[in-house]
C-alpha cells in the first residue's frame, strides 16, 4: 500500500491534530503492508518534523505543500493541488488527518478523513460569527465527499448521527487517537520562575468548549477556601485562540496573577514533565471529540479530574473524578478536586486499546477494504465503458 497523509494545518507548533497526524504516521510504520508513506506538512511546519520523532524508515517521504497561511489559500490546496500529487505519487490512498474541501472526482484513489469533533454544529462560539458558517460548509462539504470516515471516539460517531444524513454516517467507523506511554526524558521544569510548588495541569486550547474560565473560576475557589496548598499554581498549556483575551481579563480581574501560567509550545518531553510533577490533570471540557490530555494523564499514573461528558467518560473509564456541569458544578468542581489530593496518585493506567499496534491493524483494514470498493467500482466502469464501446461499433 502507498498512502498519503495530509498533516499541512494552521498551527506551526505541536497541537492536537499535528500529534494525530504524526501518530498515525507511527502506526502505519509499524506493518510491513505500508510500501510508501508520504506525509505532506505546510512550509511552516517543517520544523516539526525532527520533534515529532518519526522513525527513520526508507518508506517514509515529506512533502511541503505550496501553500499560504490564510484558511482560502489552505482550503484551495487542498481542493486542487492534494489530487495533482496523489496522480503524480501513484498513491493507492489518501487520508485527511483533519477536515478539508475534498474534490472526489479528481483523486484517482479513494479518500478517508479523520473527524476529531462536530465542534462547527455543537458549539459555534468556539468559531464565532460568521467563520462558524464557513466551517460548517467545509465540514459538510468533506464528510459528504470522503470515501470513509474515521471518527476518532464512539461518542465522535454518535454527534456525526445527529448532524449529518444517514449517507454520511454510515461512512463512518471508529478509530481512536493513538496514545502510547510516553519515555520520559530528560526536560527541565517549563514553568517559568517554578520552585518546586504544588500545581494543577489543565492542557487545552483557548476556545470555549474547553472552559477554562469555569476552571479558574473554581480553582480561585479552592484558594480563597484554604482547600489547597496556598502555594498552588494552575498550569495551562495550549494554544491562545478566541477565549484568549477573556482568559488573560479574568486572571487580572481575580487576583490569579501569581498563581496561574498561560503556557504554549511545550515539546513532548516537556509535556510529559508536567504529566509526571502535577498534582492533578483537570478537563472541565463543556464538549471533547476523544480527550487526549486524559488518557496521557491516566498513562502517567496521574489523578484526573474532569466533566460528566460521553467522550471522557469513554476514554477515562473509571480512573477519573467526573463532575456534573450543571447548576453549582463550580463548587462541586472545586471539592472533587480537594478530595482528589489527598488521595495517593494511582498507577499507570494500560490502555491496548489506543496502542500503535491496535490501530495500525485498524487502519490497513480501512484501508484495504476501500481499495477493493474502488478497484471494483473502476472495473465496473471500465467493463460498462467497453459494453458502449462495442455496441457502438457493432451498431454502425
Amino acid at each position: 500500500m502507498k498512502i498519503l497523509l495530509s498533516a499541512a494545518s494552521f498551527s506551526s507548533g505541536i497541537s492536537g491534530l499535528q500529534r494525530h497526524a504524526f501518530n498515525a504516521a507511527h502506526c502505519l510504520l509499524r506493518r510491513p503492508e505500508i510500501t510508501a508513506l508520504h506525509v505532506v506538512v505546510a512550509p511552516w511546519q517543517a520544523e516539526l518534523l525532527p520533534e515529532v520523532g518519526l522513525v527513520a524508515d526508507g518508506r517514509l517521504l515529506t512533502h511541503i505543500a505550496e501553500m499560504g497561511h490564510s484558511s482560502l489559500s489552505r482550503n484551495w490546496w487542498h481542493y486542487r493541488k492534494l489530487p495533482q500529487l496523489a496522480g503524480a505519487l501513484g498513491v493507492d490512498l489518501v487520508h485527511f488527518t483533519f477536515p478539508m474541501p475534498v474534490h472526489a472526482r479528481a483523486f484517482p484513489c479513494p479518500t478517508v478523513v479523520t473527524l476529531h469533533d462536530m465542534y462547527p454544529y455543537e458549539i459555534p462560539r468556539n468559531f464565532g460569527f460568521p467563520k462558524f458558517v464557513f466551517n460548517r460548509i467545509t465540514l459538510r462539504q468533506c464528510l459528504t465527499n470522503a470515501d470513509a470516515i474515521a471518527c476518532v471516539s464512539d461518542a465522535t460517531r454518535r454527534r456525526l448521527r445527529d448532524y449529518m444524513p444517514a449517507s454520511v454516517w454510515a461512512k463512518a467507523t471508529r478509530i481512536y487517537n493513538c496514545v502510547e506511554p510516553a519515555q520520559c526524558g530528560p526536560a527541565a521544569s517549563p514553568i517559568p520562575r517554578w520552585q518546586g510548588q504544588p500545581f494543577l495541569l489543565c492542557v487545552a486550547q483557548h476556545r470555549r468548549n474547553k472552559n477554562v474560565p469555569f476552571l479558574l473560576r473554581s480553582f480561585a475557589r479552592l484558594l480563597r477556601g484554604g482547600q489547597i496548598d496556598p502555594r498552588s499554581l494552575l498550569l495551562v498549556v495550549g494554544m491562545t485562540g478566541p477565549e484568549t483575551t477573556r482568559i488573560v481579563n479574568l486572571i487580572a480581574r481575580s487576583g490569579l496573577s501569581q498563581r496561574v501560567q498561560l503556557l504554549q509550545g511545550l515539546s513532548d518531553p516537556e509535556l510529559q514533565w508536567c504529566y509526571a510533577h502535577c498534582d492533578a490533570v483537570v478537563a472541565p471540557s463543556i464538549t471533547e471529540g476523544f480527550g487526549l490530555p486524559v488518557v496521557e494523564a491516566l498513562m502517567a499514573g496521574g489523578r484526573v479530574i474532569c466533566s460528566d461528558i460521553p467522550p471522557l467518560r469513554e476514554v477515562g473509564g473509571e480512573q477519573c473524578r467526573y463532575v456534573n456541569l450543571g447548576a453549582g458544578a463550580e463548587a462541586r468542581f472545586a471539592d472533587a478536586i480537594a478530595e482528589a489530593l489527598r488521595q495517593p496518585k494511582s498507577e499507570p493506567v494500560v490502555n491496548p486499546q489506543f496502542s500503535q499496534t491496535a490501530l495500525a491493524e485498524q487502519y490497513i483494514d480501512l484501508y484495504g477494504g476501500l481499495m477493493a470498493q474502488f478497484a471494483a467500482k473502476r472495473g465496473a466502469r471500465r467493463a460498462a465503458r467497453l459494453r458502449t464501446e462495442t455496441w457502438e461499433r457493432t451498431s454502425l
